[in-house]
């Protein structure tokens, strides 16, 4: 099934049309917003899969209340009702999801969000809309690799290290771009190109760095595994705004996924690991699609 079909037409196929004719359905659900549409009150979004209704896809959703999309912006989680009736969908309850950081222990947690509180204040963290600045780190095959050599293309920049023992963390970033790897391997490279930039540099040498990347097959002409003097390594991180501190051998940190358009310029900047890959794939399609002239 095409993912991009209206939900009505999936609705007409689920259940035959007649069945839900005669009445409203509302289902909770959760999904990424890929885009907006300020001037029709409307949002393009990665909807989750609801059971028993349909599979997961991308929809376009008209919004009742002309202030929730005040709320909303690019790359946001929400939480929202779908409601369906005979002539029209549409998305009621919005509520945008806050990131939490993922620590377990709560002075661990402390300390990483005082070190984000002190990074949103500064001067070199990333706005959307802004330019990346240009910079040089190594890859896992000990070539230099400038951000700037992808003028042109749509990159996306994860943060990883490869001690990282916590499935939900590095590993699930990391497999997140394996899945974009396949998902885009006819326009990877040419329309798009993957970084994963290690912050921790002193271990994460680009050998150890080349046998995690043997993990997802990576291409290193595509998939770059990134790594720097531990300064320059630092200055990265605090432009997409991600936090890092020694914790007995291993890091207490933050997850972030970047998007950077053809232009240069900061598309969206996702905390966390709560979206899907498949989520995280849409967002990607709708940057490559958007950079198209």
């Amino acid at each position: 099934m095409n993912r991009h079909c209206s939900i009505l037409l999936v609705l007409g196929l689920a259940f035959g049309y007649s069945a839900v004719a005669s009445a409203e359905q509302r289902y909770p659900t959760q999904g990424l917003v890929l885009d907006l549409d300020r001037s029709r009150n409307a949002m393009v979004v990665s909807c989750q899969a609801i059971t028993g209704f349909m599979d997961a896809m991308v929809m376009r959703l008209s919004m009742r209340d002309g202030k929730s999309i005040d709320a909303i912006r690019r790359g946001a989680l929400i939480d929202f009702d779908l409601v369906v009736d005979k002539d029209s969908s549409h998305a009621e309850n919005i509520r945008v999801r806050k990131y939490a950081a993922l620590e377990r222990e709560p002075s661990k947690a402390r300390r990483l969000q005082g070190l984000e509180e002190d990074l949103r204040g500064a001067s070199h963290l990333l706005s959307v809309g802004q330019p990346v600045p240009d910079f040089v780190l190594t890859d896992q095959t000990r070539r230099p690799v400038h951000f700037s050599q992808f003028a042109g293309k749509v990159v996306a920049v994860n943060f990883i290290y490869t001690r990282c023992v916590l499935p939900e963390y590095c590993f699930r970033s990391s497999n997140n771009f394996g899945i974009l790897q396949k998902r885009f391997a006819g326009q990877l490279g040419r329309d798009l190109v993957l970084l994963s930039v290690s912050f921790d540099p002193v271990h994460d040498q680009p050998e150890v760095l080349q046998n995690y990347a043997r993990t997802w097959n990576s291409d290193p002409e595509k998939w770059h595994f990134l790594t720097g003097p531990a300064a320059d390594v630092q200055k990265v991180c605090n432009l997409f705004g991600v936090n890092f501190v020694p914790d007995e051998g291993l890091y207490i940190h933050s997850l972030h996924t970047a998007l950077v358009g053809r232009d240069g310029k900061l598309v969206v900047n996702l905390e966390g690991n709560e979206f899907t890959a498949q989520q995280l794939g849409d967002l990607v399609n709708a940057t490559l699609n958007r950079g198209k002239n």
